[in-house]
């Protein structure tokens, strides 16, 4: 604690997940029993056919890297092919840690062909041990369908050049055909259909999914504020047009004394060690996943608007983003799809943020 026992920033990491499961009696070993891989496996499939009419056959005589990496032709509604999606979800040793999507080949046009690409998303996921399957905590749900919305990205791409194919958009954009698969996954109506107790076949009852949801807007004032402190201070980085004359330590008090920053909290990432700032892709960047939670919320928002798998929107989402790839500017192709630009609206309500939610 700091002086005279008050809060600073560095306690809130301590009792952050003690709160949570204090307030909200929310214990993971009562969620994960819902979340057999298979089945948000399952979910994720059916969710993806309601909105783009796409179906996954597994094709087991395709070569594959590792005997765990699993190989699925995607297919359209009408049978057409698609293109080749793998999927890795185990540990391993010599296998890094993490999530994420990656292309063997990206898709392009040859002599007016289309060439299929070939996806892969791999993730850490536990094993199976003896009788029982392998079971995900929700974040790790939320993680399947994050990086199967890139999948997607890259599967779904119908442009001339390979360079430009799928998730070659800029940084601050990438992220909203991943992250607007997220919440389909979290709406109680779907939720239902693949949150299915692995023992019983009791789908998920409606007080664990209102705790779930009402734990997703814990400690967003603090990690919001963090986030955008740290956003800010790399865009001071990446702004100033005379040599520093200080260290980083001053430069970067000095950043937040400027942004009002109060002292419980401090940025994300000091300077010592923020990484975004000299390296990854993300310098002058580090703000692109807000500015993809704002995209990714207000789209959504068009859906539910309308019905989760409005089939015009769905249609819309599919041939203005994710058939693009990065041969449009992201502005143009959002407004093409939601009819205007985006505002912070969903966002705020999502994190809790919003006046409503304060009152």
């Amino acid at each position: 604690m700091g002086r005279r026992g008050s809060p600073t920033a560095w306690d809130w990491r301590f009792y952050e997940e003690k709160l949570r499961q204090k307030k909200f009696d929310l214990d993971e070993q009562e969620v994960k029993p819902y979340f057999s891989l298979e089945k948000v496996q399952e979910g994720v499939f059916n969710v993806v056919k309601e909105l783009f009419g796409l179906t996954f056959t597994p094709r087991p005589e395709l070569p594959t890297y590792h005997p765990e990496a699993k190989a699925y032709e995607v297919k359209e509604a009408d049978g057409s092919h698609v293109g080749i999606l793998y999927m890795d979800f185990h540990p391993r040793p010599s296998k890094r840690g993490g999530a994420w999507m990656t292309s063997y080949r990206p898709q392009s046009m040859e002599n007016g062909e289309r060439k299929a690409p070939v996806i892969s998303i791999v993730c850490n996921f536990s094993k199976p041990t003896g009788d029982t399957p392998a079971l995900l905590t929700f974040d790790e749900v939320t993680t399947f369908f994050h990086e199967f919305g890139h999948a997607l990205h890259g599967l779904l791409s119908n442009v001339q050049y390979r360079s430009l194919a799928g998730t070659s958009v800029p940084r601050d954009f990438v992220e909203l055909p991943s992250q607007i698969l997220e919440n389909w996954a979290t709406e109680p109506s779907i939720l239902k259909t693949y949150a299915v107790h692995y023992e019983t076949g009791e789908a998920i009852p409606d007080a664990l999914i209102e705790k779930l949801q009402n734990s997703g807007t814990f400690g967003q004032g603090f990690a919001t504020t963090e986030y955008l402190a740290a956003s800010l201070l790399d865009l001071d980085y990446h702004t100033i047009t005379e040599p520093i004359q200080q260290d980083a330590k001053a430069f970067e008090a000095e950043a937040v004394r400027k942004m009002g920053l109060i002292d419980e909290i401090i940025p994300r990432y000091r300077s010592s060690y923020f990484q975004h700032i000299f390296s990854g892709g993300y310098s002058a960047g580090y703000y692109s996943y807000i500015w993809s939670g704002v995209l990714d919320t207000d789209a959504f928002q068009a859906f539910k608007e309308t019905e989760l798998f409005n089939p015009e929107k769905a249609k819309a989402f599919r041939t203005e983003i994710l058939e693009r790839g990065g041969t449009r500017d992201p502005m143009e192709m959002y407004v093409n799809f939601r009819g205007a630009e985006p505002t912070i609206e969903a966002l705020l309500a999502k994190r809790g943020l919003n006046q409503l939610s304060l009152r």
